[in-house]
């Protein structure tokens, strides 16, 4: 099982945030991230938003520290990538 995750580099809601994904499944991703405590709803189309102090928690429970852009790679090589206003397959 390989997840990644990017820095805390997100603006949003007075915090930073990362992402979480998969470059395997969904369910890799959904377990994974329950797993660390990621309520669902924290789940947007493809990759988890993290908060900043959760990051390390996920870094300790075995995800991949990537950059963005390579984060971003990966999921779309693995045909995972959901860009807002395309439907999920």
């Amino acid at each position: 099982m390989t997840v990644y995750i990017d820095p805390p580099t997100w603006p949003g809601h007075g915090r930073m945030w990362s992402h979480l994904v998969s470059d395997v499944s969904f369910d890799e991703l959904h377990a994974f991230a329950a797993s660390i405590g990621c309520p669902p709803r924290a789940f947007e189309r493809d990759h988890y938003d993290v908060p900043a102090h959760r990051y390390e928690d996920a870094l300790a429970a075995g995800a991949v520290r990537v950059g963005s852009k390579e984060l971003v790679r990966r999921i779309t090589e693995a045909g995972l990538r959901r860009p807002k206003g395309r439907p999920a397959a």
